[in-house]
């Protein structure tokens, strides 16, 4: 079977879905491996290191399109009136197209009419058995150490403390608003690099994850509290008592704080804003906020996605577009062994080829469309 791995041509996007690693071991399962000429260049690949692991490069999304049975990309396929080539119109009916869809129902149907079967990863449950295919915790992963790493290099002040013979300068104090996946990284690394930590979530286990991390928890505790994580393992949203209350004693410690790391997102919403116009009022000059959510509009109610943002009273916020681009080799490499890890799981070796059974809860829930039609229940009609 015919594997394309197209470039991606969307702005802030320096990811690609395959490496010459996870070439091999796709061309092993029996597939003839054609990537888009500099589909790699921003993940630091060339081209002839995917031409040595056994892949064709092609000159143009077309002709790496051309007879493709299963299509890898890391953002969805550009459809006609996006700047780029009609990726949509060029893939054959019929092929398996696997990426983070960031789907509407429009994009879901126009995918369904162009005949694709479209897998969207974000999408996949999170379960034990889907971990090593779950690209939402491989990518947030990254974005929380690249957020700690961004925040401290804008800091004008050192981040661990340095005891010198001109005097001491002491360590940063920083603040990480959410304890997902991106957030404990950020934790970690800021723990790492010798920052006096701290951080909250409104999930109950939260708690014992930042301190398992040497981390102090800051937050407000009550009944709602205890119930606010889904059965998948994500955030709920909060009623607005709740976060009035959170944002009281939030706000307390965010006055003192040097960084402060925003990571909270609930799954297919709006994030929710913790740090509010008065809370960035109260912070120093020289402070710093990341903003990791900045993609779902943000946590900070002052972050421009996209922008560096220098406040009045001299806080810097840092809301640029997606994170994990921004440590695009690292990235590319783990996005890329999710994509391998979902085909393998589901490869049928007498067939050479992915067989993706519907009752599958794994396929049930990344599955968008099949055979022409809308599947996936949160764009079916009805």
């Amino acid at each position: 079977m015919r594997l394309a791995v197209l470039k991606e041509r969307r702005a802030d996007e320096a990811r690609v879905a395959a490496t010459p690693e996870t070439v091999r071991k796709l061309i092993a399962l029996g597939n003839t491996v054609a990537v888009e000429s500099g589909a790699g260049t921003a993940s630091g690949i060339p081209d002839a290191a995917y031409a040595e692991a056994g892949a064709e490069v092609s000159p143009d999304a077309a002709s790496a399109l051309s007879g493709a049975g299963i299509v890898l990309k890391v953002r969805a396929p550009l459809a006609e009136g996006e700047e780029g080539p009609d990726e949509l119109a060029l893939i054959p009916r019929g092929a398996l197209v696997i990426a983070t869809m960031g789907a509407d129902k429009d994009s879901v149907a126009r995918m369904a009419a162009a005949g694709v079967d479209a897998a969207a990863m974000e999408l996949l449950p999170r379960t034990t058995r889907a971990q090593s295919m779950d690209v939402l915790s491989s990518q947030a992963n990254l974005a929380g150490y690249r957020a700690v790493i961004e925040g401290a290099a804008a800091f004008d002040k050192a981040f661990p403390m340095l005891m010198t013979a001109a005097g001491t300068i002491p360590a940063a104090n920083v603040l990480v608003m959410g304890a997902g996946v991106a957030g404990l990284q950020a934790i970690a690394t800021a723990r790492r690099l010798g920052g006096r930590v701290s951080a909250t979530d409104v999930r109950p286990a939260a708690k014992e994850e930042i301190k398992s991390l040497g981390a102090s928890f800051v937050g407000y505790e009550d009944e709602e509290s205890k119930a606010a994580q889904t059965s998948g393992g994500y955030a709920k949203a909060m009623s607005p008592e709740f976060l009035a209350k959170q944002a009281e004693v939030v706000a307390g410690a965010i006055a003192k704080m040097d960084i402060v790391v925003c990571t909270a997102l609930v799954q297919g919403r709006r994030a929710p804003i913790l740090v509010t116009k008065a809370m960035v009022a109260s912070m120093k000059p020289g402070s710093v906020i990341v903003d990791i959510a900045s993609d779902a509009g943000g946590n900070c109610a002052l972050t421009k996605p996209g922008e560096r943002v220098v406040t009045e009273n001299g806080v810097i916020i840092l809301g640029w577009r997606n994170w994990p681009a921004r440590i695009p080799a690292a990235a590319s490499s783990l996005y890329a062994r999710n994509l391998l890890t979902f085909l393998t799981t589901f490869w049928d070796k007498d067939s050479s080829k992915p067989a993706l059974p519907a009752e599958d809860d794994l396929v049930r829930g990344v599955m968008l469309t099949r055979g022409g039609q809308v599947v996936h229940p949160n764009f079916a009609a009805g």
